[in-house]
């Protein structure tokens, strides 16, 4: 399997799923998430996917400071329709990570590591995503812009000759190389790309 090695230098997200451990999945339910598990899992790698992972990863490390996130005991909010957008698939992202889910998550055992109905969307925030921590209630809101990294140029001739069924396979290649390089200046200017405040 081959793929950019800038994946590999993401930092992963760590976490500790009560759910986990207690079916034995897990010694002490703690396991961690890379951009590699998200890229494989969304089928791509872009600007959207990248983004879904850094909002959760700043997300966690602002509520979970000094210990790992705990997986299944956080609420997610988005200001957007489910159908907006690019809104559903920043969804899947982080509800892969934190176990979030609207209503089509696991149900719980015996009462307890219930996953429904800890994601929402239409919420009255002013946010890429507000996460909250269901223990203690501590929430933090997160913005993306990844829009500071602009695409290099040459991908929109690219793309016009793909529309236009005129693209040859070098160019093509070319084209993923590109996308891909714009996706690790992403990582690479975290402070520029993404903000967290506590709420």
């Amino acid at each position: 399997m081959k793929y950019p090695d800038f994946y590999n230098k993401v930092e992963v997200i760590k976490v500790r799923d009560p759910l986990s451990n207690a079916l034995g999945a897990f010694e002490n339910g703690e396991y961690e998430f890379s951009y590699l598990d998200v890229v494989k899992s969304a089928g791509h790698s872009c600007p959207t996917v990248a983004g879904a992972y850094i909002i959760t990863l700043t997300a966690l490390k602002a509520l979970y400071p000094n210990e790992r996130a705990v997986r299944g005991d956080i609420k997610v909010e988005f200001a957007e329709d489910l159908e907006d957008g690019v809104a559903g698939v920043i969804g899947n992202v982080i509800s892969q990570i934190t176990g979030a889910t609207d209503k089509s998550g696991f149900k719980g055992l015996q009462g307890q590591f219930s996953r429904h109905s800890l994601m929402f969307f239409n919420a009255n925030i002013n946010a890429s995503a507000r996460f909250t921590r269901l223990d203690n209630g501590k929430k933090v809101d997160v913005h993306y812009n990844p829009s500071v990294v602009k695409p290099n140029q040459k991908m929109q001739l690219i793309m016009q000759k793909m529309q236009e069924g005129n693209v040859k396979s070098d160019e093509s290649k070319e084209f993923g190389t590109l996308w891909q390089e714009r996706v690790k200046k992403i990582f690479e200017n975290l402070q520029s790309v993404v903000s967290v405040e506590e709420v």
